[in-house]
């Protein structure tokens, strides 16, 4: 697996504070990469060390393979940023404010125009940033980042302030960025709904440690499932799985039975439709659900980072 970003004992303190522990991030080629965790977690430092902003206490910092310490210059021509403060200057126009960055860059005209169709912001460029709604200037934020383009996207809370539609814009808008630049995206943010709809991976801070992080999908297969099971009969249904020793509880119309995560779980799963088939229990629904984020992150959040199944070595 080819990896944008990686770290190796990364750490950095403020102080008596360990912000960042011993992190060892692996962000593959060309994935969408959701970095999560509380306020405090140390998501902005770790993107600050990432971006050669901040030196750290020890550990290196990897970007397409480059030391970001060792050769910052090179590094930072391998990454484009959009941090919490958007820096824009109200009084300029969209493409004003893209033509400062692209000459410090020292960049052609023709990246403002790339940028400028990329993020759909051409026909709004002409106009005094001041006159932007939040989403306008959050999309210009993000063709600065473009401009070059950079091999990583690092973007901090991209998402602050939206409106529901500018929110589902920019879900749409990151998740077609690897196809459609060849960048791979990391992306810190506290909107879990939207980050389980929009990366590829995902990364969990906890108290400055990473821990957990991998593909979305796998992460889920690592927690405790449940089974929607619908039924005419629940009360029926539901003394006859405890008498099996399945944890189950009344839904609505129906029962959700708890299962375990791998393959014990897909085994129980079937012994429940099959011992609910062998006593003659109508069962008209048997609905598999894996933890969404919210929940996942809620677990890893409750339990110390070594206490962790999925924690990241």
């Amino acid at each position: 697996m080819a990896l944008a970003i990686e770290t190796v004992d990364l750490c950095r303190r403020f102080g008596e504070r360990l912000v960042v522990d011993r992190i060892h991030l692996q962000v593959p080629e060309r994935s969408v990469y959701g970095f999560l965790g509380r306020n405090g977690a140390g998501k902005t430092t770790t993107i600050k060390l990432l971006l050669g902003l901040l030196r750290p206490d020890a550990g290196r910092a990897l970007v397409c393979g480059i030391d970001v310490v060792q050769d910052r210059r090179l590094a930072a021509r391998k990454i484009g940023a959009l941090l919490d403060t958007l820096g824009l200057y109200g009084h300029l126009s969209g493409r004003e404010n893209l033509d400062l960055t692209r000459r410090l860059l020292g960049l052609p005209r023709t990246e403002i125009e790339r940028v400028l169709e990329i993020t759909e912001m051409t026909r709004h460029a002409a106009r005094p940033v001041s006159h932007y709604s939040l989403g306008m200037r959050q999309r210009l934020g993000l063709a600065r980042a473009l401009l070059g383009s950079p091999e990583v996207l690092l973007l901090d809370e991209p998402g602050n302030g939206l409106d529901p539609e500018g929110i589902g814009e920019l879900r749409v808008f990151l998740k077609s960025l690897p196809e459609r630049t060849g960048a791979t995206v990391l992306v810190s943010s506290h909107q879990l709904g939207e980050i389980e709809q929009t990366c590829t991976h995902v990364g969990i801070l906890a108290d400055g440690r990473l821990v957990c992080q991998g593909r979305l999908q796998e992460l889920k297969a690592g927690f405790d499932s449940e089974i929607l099971i619908g039924t005419p009969s629940p009360a029926a249904a539901e003394a006859l799985l405890r008498k099996h020793g399945i944890a189950v509880e009344t839904r609505g119309d129906g029962l959700l039975a708890h299962l375990p995560a791998g393959a014990l779980g897909q085994q129980m799963a079937a012994m429940i439709n099959h011992s609910l088939w062998q006593a003659g229990i109508e069962v008209h629904a048997l609905v598999p659900r894996q933890p969404s984020l919210e929940s996942l992150f809620r677990a890893i959040g409750s339990m110390p980072a070594h206490e962790h199944p999925l924690a990241s070595s």
